[in-house]
């Protein structure tokens, strides 16, 4: 590894995570959270920087990578919890999101009344899905073409952005709005959620760990410091932008009432530099989505190619451009409708299992341990999602209403402490189970 090599990686892995959810949703929580604004943003931050940084570590630190963890529930929800959060962040959701957001940015504000709306979206997403594929068909090259180019003009186009906004939009903080009065922390945890780089880390580590060893480096410490340092400036950036972002959506409050974050970010942008604006705020909006596509498909062609050995990296990444094509052009409404119930029932199960990985010495038997835990978690994460996306729970509601933190959507926090204490008393019971150099070395006898 070169001297400035990981400080590159650390701005791919920040291109990567950096998209649609990053840019719209830190400036509406500052925009409703008002004077709670640092209370909310650091409950944003700990879900949406944190938690990534934590999964790269837990990935860094375990042999064999998120699979080897998933597996200590067990091989058969490791490889169905993969495939799912895969295919989730990539083709069936995230991906196409990007893509819509994208277009809804970059090209609606010109688009003329005459203009056929579904035709030319099919023609952006054509265009955007070919370069997609051309860059991710060289995952060696991704460090060079986005950690060193089109993050650099990406950053410097958001500081630009947020500073002037601080410069001369300097209002004072209204009241906080509803969600944001009392429990502003939890609601901007909750809020976190909407990022989805939790889920992305998972799927990330695999590309950084390629990237490094591209570099040469295949020393299992090195892998983990390196990681760890690329983390570093990925986090770091990405709690400033945030909070900046924030600030700016903060400003901007007193000047109108705003749907979303998107709406509050074009609204800034036309307010402090006119016309040239709108297309301004569109660029950083298609370079911020196009880095995270490119990003997820790398990442998905790397773990289904693994995955399946007779599907090639380049068959995986034509499958899943042709797919987030194919979803991007139903429209962003339709895609955004299944993101929440999704993110409410996923993101639990991803915060239990990555911390029951660092804690995994402690633990006699630590498939009885991950086991119990994850089962009681996803029931109540399932029941969650279940009622985010509008069903009713009937009876099953009022069982959640009554635990503690369901105020704050976080009813599944107890559930998880008792599985994991029941399995640890099971797992007191039971034989101390071998460890995985155990078992290499067992195999190789």
């Amino acid at each position: 590894m070169k001297k400035f090599d990981s400080l590159f990686i650390g701005l791919m892995l920040f291109s990567m995570f950096f998209g649609a959810g990053n840019l719209i949703f830190p400036p509406f929580l500052g925009a409703l959270s008002g004077t709670s604004h640092w209370l909310a943003m650091a409950g944003f931050i700990l879900t949406a920087v944190g938690l990534p940084f934590a999964v790269l570590l837990a990935i860094s630190l375990a042999k064999g990578g998120v699979d080897t963890i998933a597996s200590r529930v067990h091989p058969l929800f490791s490889k169905v919890f993969m495939v799912v959060i895969y295919l989730s962040i990539g083709p069936f959701l995230a991906i196409p999101r990007n893509a819509g957001v994208a277009f809804e940015m970059g090209v609606m504000p010109f688009a003329k009344d005459s203009w056929n709306s579904t035709l030319v979206l099919f023609l952006y997403t054509a265009v955007f899905f070919l370069l997609v594929y051309a860059v991710s068909l060289n995952p060696a090259k991704m460090e060079k073409f986005m950690g060193r180019w089109i993050t650099p003009v990406l950053l410097l186009s958001v500081v630009a952005l947020c500073t002037s906004g601080l410069l001369n939009l300097d209002t004072a903080k209204l009241a906080p709005s509803a969600g944001y009065e009392s429990g502003a922390f939890f609601k901007g945890f909750l809020e976190g959620y909407n990022t989805m780089d939790a889920l992305a880390a998972l799927a990330f580590g695999i590309v950084i760990l390629t990237a490094i060893q591209k570099k040469g480096v295949h020393d299992e410490k090195q892998l983990s410091r390196h990681t760890l340092k690329a983390a570093l400036v990925a986090g770091s950036l990405l709690a400033l932008v945030y909070v900046s972002l924030g600030l700016l959506g903060g400003n901007m409050a007193s000047h109108g009432i705003y749907e979303n974050g998107t709406a509050i970010l074009s609204s800034a942008s036309t307010l402090l530099f006119g016309k040239a604006g709108t297309a301004f705020i569109g660029f950083i909006f298609t370079l911020a989505c196009f880095t995270t596509v490119v990003g997820l498909t790398a990442a998905c062609g790397q773990y289904f190619s693994n995955l399946m050995p007779k599907a090639s990296y380049k068959t995986v990444v034509i499958a899943v451009t042709l797919i987030g094509f194919t979803l991007s052009n139903l429209g962003l409404n339709q895609i955004l409708k299944v993101s929440v119930p999704f993110l409410v029932t996923a993101y639990p199960l991803t915060i239990v299992l990555m911390t029951l990985c660092f804690f995994n010495r402690c633990f006699k038997s630590p498939r009885k341990v991950y086991g119990s835990a994850m089962l009681f978690t996803g029931i109540f994460a399932a029941m969650g999602g279940l009622s985010a996306s509008g069903i009713n729970l009937g009876v099953l509601q009022n069982v959640r209403m009554i635990l503690p933190f369901s105020s704050a959507g976080m009813e599944w926090v107890i559930p998880a402490l008792a599985g994991t204490a029941i399995g640890m008393l099971l797992s007191n019971g039971g034989k101390q189970e071998p460890s995985r150099a155990e078992e290499l070395n067992a195999k190789a006898s």
